[in-house]
């Protein structure tokens, strides 16, 4: 496992499921997938990620 942080390059929008799927040693793709079968579920999902955006440091260069 590798630290938790944002990439430089790679991310859609903040980059937070890239951070997460490269953290978890998994595929970007699979969890940018979860994400948004999650948010067919009632909760604070939005949040999360707007809370994971800013709380995430940034890949340095």
């Amino acid at each position: 496992m590798t630290d938790l942080v944002r990439p430089v390059r790679g991310g859609l929008i903040a980059g937070v499921c890239a951070g997460l799927a490269k953290r978890f040693s998994t595929s970007p793709t699979l969890i940018r997938v979860l994400f948004l079968a999650s948010m067919l579920l009632p909760g604070p999902q939005i949040l999360i990620y707007l809370a994971l955006w800013v709380i995430m440091p940034r890949q340095r260069a």
